[in-house]
């Protein structure tokens, strides 16, 4: 199965979720090396102050180059994908990810990583599963399709 797994970079268990999917055998996305030699996209390329930018000066970097070839990454697979797969925590892009995907109807589910990320959120309710183990999600990736479940 594709599979787009959506986080933070500064998640330090986005890399073991990524190689642990990718051992069970499935196709996966890694935004932080979406293709060989290439380390994903850093607003840091575009302008090294960018943590102080106003909004004027955001709205004009959505236009660069640099991000609209991220950008366009990150939304290829997306569409390529079959399932996407939260990996808490994780910031606004991973949940506007998430959300996408929901609207398309793909496989989604939230990995809560540690008991603080476990914070209650309603709207959660809108994806296929819940779980607290990548072992959990490998195994639910494993069967048909049946609606919301929880681990």
């Amino acid at each position: 199965m594709n599979i787009y797994v959506a986080s933070s970079w500064r998640n330090d268990y986005q890399p073991m979720v990524v190689n642990a999917l990718k051992k069970a055998g499935h196709e996966v996305y890694d935004f932080k090396a979406p293709e060989w030699n290439n380390k994903g996209f850093h607003w840091s390329e575009i302008d090294g102050g960018w943590q102080s930018w106003d909004f004027e000066r955001y709205i004009a970097a959505l236009t660069h180059p640099l991000a609209e070839s991220g950008f366009k990454s990150d939304m290829d697979a997306l569409e390529w994908a079959e399932a996407c797969v939260l990996v808490l925590p994780c910031g606004r892009s991973a949940h506007l990810e998430l959300g996408w995907a929901i609207g398309q109807g793909k496989r989604t589910a939230i990995l809560h990583n540690s008991a603080r990320d476990t914070e209650p959120e309603l709207m959660a309710k809108m994806v296929d599963g819940q779980f607290n183990s990548i072992g959990a999600i490998i195994r639910w990736l494993a069967t048909d399709y049946k609606g919301p479940e929880t681990n």
